[in-house]
């Protein structure tokens, strides 16, 4: 009611509830501020918990808690693991900085050549998988990869010196499984990902995927 002490005699009872009123506002407000300053620190160390420091894409664990929704969900998805083909020649000629800058270079053509509901992780030193919800089908799951390998084969400049790598592609998919589990997908992509090595790199494999026309897309 914006009422002061004015306009109570010095002695009424009213002017300590005002004071005990102002008091309890005050601390209620405070305590409101650290209550926000608190959530907000909390959900800085959970981000920060999830992901990659160098690349700043999600980490291994930000990965496994999105394959557990999704093993879990009822829409399909598929796993495309990949790493870096000549990577270890650039960290050996160039220096490991070299190399910190090649996979921060990686993770913006990930993060450019996916969608902003695909979770994207580094899950080791030149090893990143994508699962990217909704995506089953094996014709446009090996353009994407083609699309991604495509791009990281082009040079990238480093202090005046250009680092070249290229990359192997192994793709899974939930929809070849009865009851698709983390652990046995990731292995899946993982065996597809060393069969296109040793095709030759460069390429994608899938694996589960029945006979096509199209020899590019043997299974792995």
């Amino acid at each position: 009611h914006q009422l002061t002490d004015a306009d109570f005699a010095p002695t009424d009872l009213a002017v300590e509830l005002l004071y005990v009123v102002e008091a309890k506002s005050a601390v209620m407000q405070e305590l409101r501020d650290l209550n926000l300053r608190l959530q907000g620190a909390k959900s800085a160390a959970e981000e920060q918990a999830l992901t990659d420091t160098l690349t700043g894409l999600r980490n291994r664990r930000a990965l496994d808690l999105a394959l557990a929704v999704a093993t879990g969900g009822p829409r399909p998805f598929a796993l495309m693991h990949r790493d870096l083909d000549f990577f270890k020649a650039v960290n050996d000629t160039l220096g490991h900085a070299a190399g910190d800058h090649v996979l921060r270079s990686v993770a913006r053509v990930l993060t450019d050549e996916t969608r902003a509901n695909d979770t994207v992780a580094r899950v080791g030193g030149d090893e990143f998988v994508i699962l990217l919800p909704g995506l089953t089908d094996p014709t446009k799951l090996e353009q994407i990869g083609q699309r991604i390998i495509a791009k990281l084969c082009e040079p990238i400049p480093y202090e005046g010196q250009m680092c070249r790598i290229a990359a192997s592609v192994g793709v899974t998919y939930s929809t070849a499984y009865t009851h698709p589990q983390s652990d046995e997908m990731l292995n899946d992509a993982d065996q597809a990902l060393y069969s296109a090595k040793r095709a030759g790199r460069g390429c994608v494999r899938l694996h589960g995927v029945p006979p096509l026309a199209d020899p590019q897309l043997a299974q792995a």
